[in-house]
């Protein structure tokens, strides 16, 4: 007999109506789908995998931004780095896209650690505007924001109405809607933006980390998606500071349901090392079960 598989009967096939489309500096693009299946069962860290094309029928899997259950809406920011996301830059509002989701391993919040550092770069950022939202109200944490760009950011930065005392002189930089949800943000760029920490997530991170007292920094657990190297960053950042850590892997996907085994990455378990699939394994897994110190 088969055993059920934890992603079965979780994963749904919809014909999602492109509810807006937004273009941004860098070939950035916010898109917004009526998806109601996707949308009430999405969490972050979950992705779905788009048709971008009827000529593709390879589908691109994209990280969910924002959901919206009660209204059915899902949230996409994605940047056109090849043929497909280049299609699905050119579809228009009212078309359909034909959508699997949500797929994946989702971050997972630990009560007993109420400080989240949620780490985001370039098409990373989206996870962790995702954690945000759902901590948004919530006392029982307090969530700190650390965004990087090597192009404009999809969003207009403004100076922070809320004080962190443990940033650097200067660095005031941060997301909108994060300041409207009461949530801190800031940040980093090497492209000189103004209000950014000129350098790297990882840096400010570092800087952050170093001012909070020994009491705070036991609070904190660290969420981060980005670029490889710069999760590589995050994962020494975690072990430098006896912290632990949550990434979300970016891997190129054929089926995006667990059935190819294209995405597979070596990942260090209890009986040693295994290969596990990011699609539906993950994408999120323990830092130090990806990059071993």
């Amino acid at each position: 007999m088969t055993s059920h598989k934890p992603h079965r009967d979780t994963i749904f096939l919809e014909e999602a109506e492109i509810l807006s489309h937004e273009a941004y500096a860098g070939e950035q693009y916010i898109l917004r789908v009526q998806a109601p299946l996707c949308a009430e069962r999405a969490l972050p860290g979950s992705f779905v995998h788009i048709q971008c094309d009827r000529s593709k029928p390879l589908r691109r899997p994209i990280s969910i931004m924002r959901a919206s259950a009660k209204q059915g809406w899902v949230d996409f920011l994605y940047k056109a780095v090849g043929e497909g996301t280049r299609l699905l830059a050119q579809r228009k509002k009212g078309e359909l896209l034909s959508m699997l989701g949500p797929i994946g391993v989702p971050f997972k919040l630990n009560p007993e650690r109420s400080i989240p550092l949620l780490i985001g770069g370039g098409v990373g950022m989206p996870p962790m505007i995702f954690i945000a939202e759902t901590l948004a109200g919530n006392p029982a944490y307090k969530p700190m924001v650390i965004l990087g760009s090597e192009v404009p950011f999809p969003f207009k930065p403004q100076p922070s109405s809320i004080l962190v005392p443990e940033m650097p002189e200067g660095v005031i930089a941060s997301m909108p809607l994060l300041d409207d949800w009461h949530i801190p943000s800031r940040l980093a760029s090497l492209q000189g933006f103004p209000g950014c920490h000129e350098g790297y997530v990882t840096d400010l991170a570092r800087h952050w980390l170093s001012e909070l007292s020994m009491e705070a920094r036991t609070q904190v657990e660290i969420f981060s998606c980005g670029p490889h190297p710069m999760l590589e960053g995050v994962a020494k950042l975690a072990a430098e500071f006896d912290l632990p850590c949550q990434v979300s892997l970016e891997e190129f996907m054929a089926c995006g349901v667990g059935g190819c085994a294209g995405c597979v990455v070596e990942v260090e378990t209890a009986t040693g090392p295994a290969m596990k699939r990011v699609c539906v394994d993950g994408p999120v897994f323990d830092s130090r079960t990806v990059f071993p110190s």
